[in-house]
């Protein structure tokens, strides 16, 4: 099985920038999506219809809070048991999630859970660290309930460059949003707790690749970027995981797509 995730930073710019294209390219088995920037799907449902009818399962989450902001989707050649929008979970956190910035999808594959997250962004000033680290709490212990049930797989835009080779400039961007000390901790207690990240378990010294680059400063070309986009599995799917790849190659976002071959 072939799994994709990508965040698009809008799904509507990105179909217009050769998306229908990179999907028949990479031909995955399930296409997870990150900030879709939608709140109404009449359109994009009939240029998907037209462009890749090959996924007729498609969930959206998108974000009530404003218009063209956030959301997240799950487009399927398998139809899922079930889905669920949000973070359904018994864990008790201080400052409680809402989900109305769209940023969660879980399907129920059966023999898995895949949880498509777009992680909320610290933002300048680490101004929303504190929001931020409430939701990585409350997501840890979703992930573990689930987990307790059957394997998870996590993709999607995690908004934290884990350690030093997963981004180009470490030392500049030491305690900026994405490679604060307490975001890398975070990522490092949901690894603890029963996780892997797939890309840096099979290719521990690899260096120079990164999963997302600035427009501003035309950093793509200078391949001076991090790497914030995962797929993150229960310990006991990792016999399973075939490869885990950066897509660089793909182009329609600042970001690029990143795929998990598995053994489902």
């Amino acid at each position: 099985m072939k799994i994709v995730s990508w965040n698009v930073n809008g799904l509507r710019a990105c179909i217009k920038k050769g998306f229908a294209e990179s999907i028949r390219e990479v031909n995955p088995d399930i296409f997870c999506l990150q900030e879709i920037k939608l709140s109404d799907f009449a359109p994009v449902e009939r240029e998907l219809d037209a462009l890749c009818a090959e996924y007729p399962y498609r969930y959206w989450n998108p974000a009530s809070i404003r218009k063209g902001y956030s959301g997240t989707a799950i487009l399927s050649k398998v139809e899922p048991a079930r889905t669920s929008l949000g973070m359904p979970t018994s864990v008790e956190c201080e400052n409680p999630w809402s989900d109305d910035e769209g940023r969660i999808i879980t399907a129920d594959y059966g023999s898995f859970f895949l949880v498509t997250i777009y992680t909320p962004n610290s933002q300048d000033g680490l101004r929303r660290l504190p929001l931020r680290l409430s939701f990585e709490e409350l997501l840890r212990g979703y992930l573990m309930e689930l987990d307790a049930k059957k394997p998870v797989i996590i993709c999607g835009d995690l908004n934290v460059a884990h350690n030093e080779i997963d981004l180009k400039n470490p030392s500049s961007n030491h305690m900026n949003a994405g490679f604060s000390d307490a975001e890398r901790a975070a990522f490092s207690h949901l690894l603890d707790a029963g996780f892997a990240d797939t890309f840096r378990t099979l290719y521990p010294d690899k260096r120079d690749a990164y999963t997302w680059w600035s427009f501003i400063t035309n950093a793509r070309s200078r391949n001076s970027g991090w790497r914030i986009d995962y797929f993150v599995v229960s310990n006991r799917l990792l016999p399973k995981v075939r490869d885990s790849i950066i897509l660089a190659d793909i182009y329609g976002s600042d970001h690029c797509p990143v795929a998990l071959d598995i053994d489902l």
